[in-house]
């Protein structure tokens, strides 16, 4: 669980730093760079709808986990929106709620209790 949070920790950082010169290039509009590539039918497009498939699959499971409440959709919605940035701040959150037990953290408390 350790080299997890490291791991997630590090890749926060990474991406902070390199989401934070993106907006300080280009702006914070990522909505039509998106949709452009998209229409382009390439690669980049490929990759970016691939992605949005596994942040949509991650916000799914944070609603699932913790039982569909107003604050998992919040929590859903900036998943989405922040993509790994966000994954990673809810799954060093909720690792650290856990205590090392997996049960917990992959299904949530209640869950796990009834397992």
């Amino acid at each position: 669980m350790i080299a997890m949070r490291v791991f997630l920790l590090m890749w926060l950082v990474l991406m902070v730093a390199y989401t934070g010169t993106v907006i300080a290039h280009d702006g914070a509009n990522f909505l039509t760079p998106f949709n452009a590539a998209v229409a382009r039918f390439g690669w980049e497009g490929q990759f970016g709808l691939d992605l949005l498939g596994f942040l949509v699959v991650t916000a799914s499971w944070i609603t699932w986990r913790q039982g569909a409440s107003a604050m998992s959709l919040l929590t859903a919605l900036l998943v989405v929106s922040a993509g790994m940035i966000g994954v990673a701040l809810y799954l060093l959150i909720v690792s650290m709620s856990a205590r090392g037990d997996m049960k917990v953290l992959l299904l949530g408390r209640t869950r796990a209790a009834n397992v």
